[in-house]
């Protein structure tokens, strides 16, 4: 299983951010609706792990996808190793999971711009994620690899593309959106 090696921030200047994100990719502008899934006793969760649908919308159309995210392997990053695969059907998916006992645990959308690049010889994914329901905007930047020892010096490269967008340490978090959403839900 691929691990994705992940660093999430809080984004302060998101224009910013985005104009300097442009000059090394072009944005790939989408929305993402995510539901997360856990056994009603909370099995996933209580382990720290992840079972998720995501559609993906853009101008060109809709993708599904369902991911699983085990346990953390880099508990000052979050990352975690990473399954995920295509689904045709959002109906039959959302059957099969509640035929094998899932219910939903939490669902909300982020409004992404999505930028494909390599540097510091990474293949990198960065994500500029604004979540309308923390008004909060964030930056993801991953990259998969193939082992546990990978995890530390590509999050020390990902960490350098970060300080080239003007974030430092002090930006970073490890706070999942679902429990963000949650303990804002909480507290309406």
């Amino acid at each position: 299983m691929a691990i994705e090696a992940e660093l999430k921030a809080r984004v302060r200047d998101s224009r910013h951010v985005r104009q300097l994100l442009g000059q090394r990719a072009d944005e790939e502008a989408s929305v993402y609706a995510d539901v997360y899934y856990d056994t009603p006793d909370h099995q996933l969760t209580s382990t720290g792990r992840e079972l998720r649908v995501r559609v993906i919308r853009t101008e060109a159309g809709s993708t599904t996808l369902l991911t699983y995210k085990d346990v953390t392997v880099d508990p000052g990053s979050g990352s975690k190793p990473e399954t995920e695969t295509a689904v045709d059907d959002l109906d039959a998916m959302s059957g099969i999971l509640a035929g094998l006992g899932f219910e939903e645990l939490i669902a909300f959308e982020k409004h992404c711009s999505n930028y494909r690049f390599t540097a510091r010889g990474l293949d990198l994914l960065a994500t500029v994620a604004h979540i309308p329901e923390l008004d909060e905007t964030f930056i993801e930047i991953e990259s998969l690899v193939d082992s546990h020892a990978e995890v530390g010096p590509t999050l020390d490269s990902i960490r350098g593309v970060l300080a080239e967008l003007g974030l430092t340490r002090d930006d970073e978090t490890t706070e999942t959106y679902t429990d963000a959403v949650t303990s804002r839900r909480n507290l309406g």
